[in-house]
């Protein structure tokens, strides 16, 4: 049977997640990636918790009036993301890519958290 590129990814996602793991002193950045949106959460793995999270969709991302998902949407909710984490005084995170290849709207996304203040 063959293997789709999106069972590809949660197979990658799977083998990233066994040796990465989101603590309180230093929780999990988990970007997911659809065609039409870009989705961030800041989680707790040992309380199961999403402390912070950010998308496309959310309201302060459509106040700034950019539309889509590229490059310049995911720079948004990077530096949104990274406000909002830095506001609850968390610096630190592990950065989870979700099996996606660290390239073009991933990277800008962790680009952007960086400028803001994220350390990873």
């Amino acid at each position: 049977m063959k293997m789709g590129s999106e069972d590809a990814r949660k197979k990658r996602h799977a083998r990233i997640r066994r040796r990465l793991s989101g603590v309180p002193e230093r929780p999990r950045l988990c970007v997911y990636r659809s065609d039409r949106h870009i989705y961030v959460q800041i989680v707790d793995d040992t309380t199961g918790k999403v402390l912070v999270s950010v998308s496309t969709l959310s309201k302060e991302f459509k106040e700034q009036g950019i539309k889509g998902s590229g490059v310049p949407a995911a720079k948004a909710v990077g530096a949104l993301i990274a406000g909002k984490a830095v506001a609850q005084s968390i610096e630190k995170v592990v950065f989870d890519r979700s099996g996606f290849i660290y390239h073009g709207r991933v990277k800008a996304l962790a680009d952007a958290a960086r400028e803001k203040g994220l350390k990873f």
